[in-house]
């Protein structure tokens, strides 16, 4: 069987599998079970490109000269998806591409970068870019109304790509904790006051465990060329053009039409085929694709250093050789969890403590994100106590669940480091000053607004270390 007839065999299967899927009551009974392919059928009718060379002193030139728009149109008026690239009469220099469509003459403002381009798309070459257009406008004349609804019906769900109905992380709010003074108690008509809470119930509330759900992880969609013959996995519908079709997840593969990934839940499920490193990989995206609840560096790391280094002077502070940080790393990336970071393999728990602090360092998105930053830094400056912790508690509702998870994890390790501080002279302030800027980085590009922040980020981490107990 040669390579179109298995093509329009696979096409029949899949209009076949569509009206069993209809039958099951699966999709709309409304919508027709064939357009899956009869979106490709269309593609295939769109208008072929013909290109209208210049004629004129007798050469065939790919290009016309200054030609008025009432002149290309009689050049076009041949046939459908006739094209010509005529120079502007309004702006000398500028090019625009002409093309014949749906019995007018259309005109495209023409760019050149090293490839063609009259919008997002960039092409090789003009028959291309027209073949591409014309494909684009054929199926959207003719099927507008169906790939306006394409997101309706979507099959997602019934192929094993459904998310798990969950409540967001950190749903539920703290209660309101505000001092107050009912006036009417005085009258005694209401019988029963308000009363102050205790510093020690504030505390106990911050400390109510709640439940941290299964980490949700937002696919990591990139426009994307497919070569051959592709069907939405939203939608179930043919992907039409000759580029950039749609897009697809860098993390787990996922195709879908760009206006269906808006649809798409926030299921990825990264496959270690496409993460490919561990450094400099997001965090969720490395926990979820090696099912894990904190990234594999954070838990080895911690864990020889525990094992030997808690009494070593300077820990964390004292910098370890950098190469040798550098060869921590590149084992990371290359093994994963069969890292050897032993002390047979690097005897200096430094290299380790380095390795670590890098890890963090390289994160794309610090371990307190961007957009609990400004929270966090509010905390700090916050002089009352309670207030304090109150509002350190709710900055770490804004972290994703992994992060939090994550930060929790540390800031225990951190703790047991201070409680040898008298051999490793590192206690919560010492370890601030190391922490601060490697956990958290200011959204700002003010350079002078990021300086000012560095105390705050001291302080931040301190407050996580000394309340470890209280706020996770």
């Amino acid at each position: 069987m040669d390579l179109k007839n298995l093509f329009f065999f696979f096409l029949h299967f899949l209009e076949i599998g569509s009206r069993c899927v209809a039958q099951a009551g699966l999709l709309s009974s409304n919508d027709p079970p064939t357009w899956a392919s009869q979106i490709y059928q269309l593609q295939q009718e769109a208008p072929h490109p013909r290109r209208i060379t210049c004629t004129c002193e007798t050469l065939f030139l790919r290009f016309h000269g200054m030609i008025s728009r009432e002149a290309a149109d009689q050049l076009l008026i041949v046939a459908e998806g006739s094209y010509l690239i005529r120079e502007s009469q309004r702006q000398p220099g500028t090019y625009t591409l002409a093309l014949r469509f749906g019995s007018q003459t259309r005109n495209f403002r023409l760019y050149y970068d090293g490839k063609h381009f009259v919008g997002e798309k960039r092409f090789e070459s003009i028959h291309d870019l027209v073949t591409d257009g014309l494909i684009t406008l054929y199926i959207e004349t003719k099927a507008a109304e169906y790939i306006a609804k394409m997101t309706i019906n979507p099959i997602y769900e019934h192929i094993g790509y459904t998310t798990l109905n969950r409540e967001p992380a950190y749903k539920k709010h703290m209660p309101v904790l505000k001092e107050t003074h009912d006036e009417r108690d005085s009258t005694g008509q209401d019988g029963v006051s308000e009363k102050r809470l205790t510093s020690l119930v504030r505390r106990a509330t911050l400390k109510e465990n709640e439940q941290i759900p299964k980490y949700e992880k937002i696919h990591n969609f990139k426009v994307h060329t497919f070569r051959g013959p592709h069907w939405c996995e939203y939608c179930a519908n043919f992907m039409w053009g000759l580029i950039a079709q749609g897009v697809k997840c860098a993390d787990c593969g996922l195709n879908v039409h760009k206006q269906c990934s808006k649809m798409v839940p926030n299921d990825c499920k990264p496959d270690l085929k496409h993460v490919k490193k561990v450094y400099s990989c997001d965090l969720t995206t490395l926990v979820k694709a090696h099912t894990t609840k904190r990234p594999m560096v954070v838990d080895m790391c911690i864990r020889e250093i525990e094992s030997r280094g808690l009494n070593s002077e300077g820990l964390y502070r004292v910098s370890g050789f950098s190469d040798l940080i550098e060869d921590v790393k590149m084992a990371f990336d290359r093994d994963g969890e069969k890292a050897d970071i032993s002390v047979n393999m690097y005897e200096d728990i430094n290299i380790i403590t380095g390795a670590l602090k890098l890890y963090f360092r390289d994160l794309p998105i610090p371990l307190i994100t961007y957009d609990a930053y400004p929270k966090f830094i509010e905390s700090a400056k916050i002089m009352d106590p309670d207030e304090q912790l109150e509002t350190l508690h709710e900055a770490l509702k804004l972290l994703p669940p992994a992060h939090c998870e994550t930060l929790r994890y540390l800031m225990a390790h951190l703790k047991r480091v201070t409680l040898h501080e008298k051999e490793n002279l590192m206690n919560a302030e010492n370890l601030g000053i190391v922490f601060g800027p490697t956990l958290m980085r200011s959204p700002e590009l003010d350079a002078m607004a990021a300086l000012n922040d560095i105390r705050y980020q001291r302080l931040v981490v301190e407050l996580l270390i000394k309340n470890e107990d209280i706020l996770f």
